[in-house]
């Protein structure tokens, strides 16, 4: 049966935000990816829409060499990778691709990531935060790691699971050199 790589990068920008969401989780990571090429030219996730404004949020495609990553220069990452069947890749694909064609319609639920904090759900119509869009992305194609909803999901449980293989873990920028 044929097999497809996924990619789940996780990172640290430092910024104040993180910092403080690092002080609460007291995790090295705070922010969860997924990208579905090896380069990671392009990943999806909830997080910032203007590099200098955490406080506007949504559904976003990220890069390295642009946006919040270009302005975080000394930004750390873990990226994980996933091998997955060509029908688990196809609908992984097909579930994110949903965001992607209405992207405008979906926010950042900051008021969900404060009660995932405190292990509460706090939905919001059409609103997410990066762990949680990404686990349940990967629900929605059968690719179920966790005993809990993905609401409560955190970026560093995804560190937890045996199935990714680590394939980096340092600065961001020096990723294509490795």
């Amino acid at each position: 049966m044929e097999h497809k790589e996924v990619y789940i990068v996780l990172s640290d920008t430092g910024s104040l935000l993180t910092r403080v969401i690092k002080m609460v989780t007291g995790a090295p990571y705070n922010h969860v990816s997924i990208s579905f090429d090896a380069s990671l030219h392009t990943l999806y996730s909830f997080g910032r829409k203007q590099p200098h404004n955490p406080f506007w949020g949504g559904f976003v495609k990220e890069s390295f060499y642009e946006g919040t990553f270009k302005r975080f220069k000394n930004t750390r990452c873990l990226v994980l990778k996933l091998d997955v069947e060509l029908e688990t890749y196809a609908q992984l694909k097909a579930n994110v691709g949903v965001f992607v064609e209405n992207m405008d319609d979906y926010h950042y639920n900051f008021v969900g990531l404060v009660g995932a904090a405190f292990n509460r759900r706090i939905a919001r119509e059409n609103g997410y935060y990066c762990s949680e869009f990404v686990a349940e992305v990967m629900e929605q194609a059968n690719l179920v790691f966790w005993e809990t909803p993905a609401y409560l999901v955190h970026p560093y449980d995804f560190t937890k699971v045996e199935a990714f293989e680590v394939v980096y873990e340092g600065l961001l920028a020096e990723f294509s050199k490795a």
